[in-house]
């Protein structure tokens, strides 16, 4: 990990003088409505928050949800658990499915009034009978208790499937209000691990709305059209440690 900060980044930066169009991720909105500091200085200074380990049990799920889906995508057939949810739709079969999947590319939309190539990578897409699409985003963990969206961090779930629904939007589609989150928890009541972990698996619906995502994206380009770095997020964990670092040294 320290390799990763030998050196500042000086490659893929907001650079205010240039008519480029500058690609900026759906997690980097995310980030800036998290904290306009942070972002400010992973895209226009290069020094980005320290990277999360991967979560490589999360990528195994998924990776294996997309194969069972793609067979029933495949023939043209609902998959038992959108026909247990009694979920009018079938997995949409797409030339640029997998291009749409991919984490550097996904489905993108040039924003004329910043020049902002926005992106984001999906998990799925399902399609109703009227040709309406419908978002899909895997999700797994483990815990005790009812799955829902209720938890304040699950905000972050809640915006991709929005970013997503207005970039399917800006691309002509018709696209449901209703996105579903296809989430896996892991069941840890058995007796024995036995070289398997067993999931219960939840589809949960959600009514998007993305009129939020317009303004900021106008805000984000006009946070980082500045020269002063933003104040220290208050409710940023990175800001606080750096604020509390720099008290203890001097």
């Amino acid at each position: 990990m320290s390799q990763y900060y030998n050196a500042q980044r000086t490659r893929g930066l907001f650079i205010p003088e240039s008519d480029k169009p500058f690609k900026l991720s759906r997690a980097k909105i995310d980030l800036f409505l998290n904290c306009p500091r942070c972002f400010y200085l992973d895209r226009r200074l290069g020094i980005g928050q320290p990277p999360s380990y991967p979560f490589n049990l999360n990528s195994a799920v998924d990776k294996l949800l997309k194969k069972e889906f793609d067979l029933y995508r495949a023939k043209g057939n609902k998959h038992p658990l959108m026909e247990h949810y009694k979920i009018n739709a079938i997995p949409y079969q797409n030339k640029n499915l997998n291009l749409w999947r991919n984490n550097f590319k996904g489905i993108q939309y040039q924003h004329k009034p910043t020049n902002f190539v926005i992106f984001g990578a999906i998990d799925d897409l399902w399609i109703t009978p009227n040709d309406e699409l419908i978002v899909v985003d895997y999700k797994s963990t483990s815990k005790e208790g009812e799955i829902n969206l209720d938890a304040p961090w699950q905000i972050a779930y809640k915006r991709q499937m929005e970013i997503y629904q207005w970039l399917f939007r800006q691309n002509n589609f018709k696209v449901s209000a209703t996105g579903y989150f296809v989430y896996c928890n892991g069941d840890t009541d058995k007796e024995a691990f036995d070289a398997k972990l067993e999931f219960d698996i939840k589809l949960l619906p959600y009514e998007g709305g993305d009129s939020w995502v317009e303004r900021t994206i106008i805000e984000a380009h006009k946070c980082l059209m500045e020269d002063k770095i933003p104040e220290l997020g208050v409710d940023c964990d990175y800001c606080q440690y750096r604020k509390m670092s720099r008290l203890v040294e001097k």
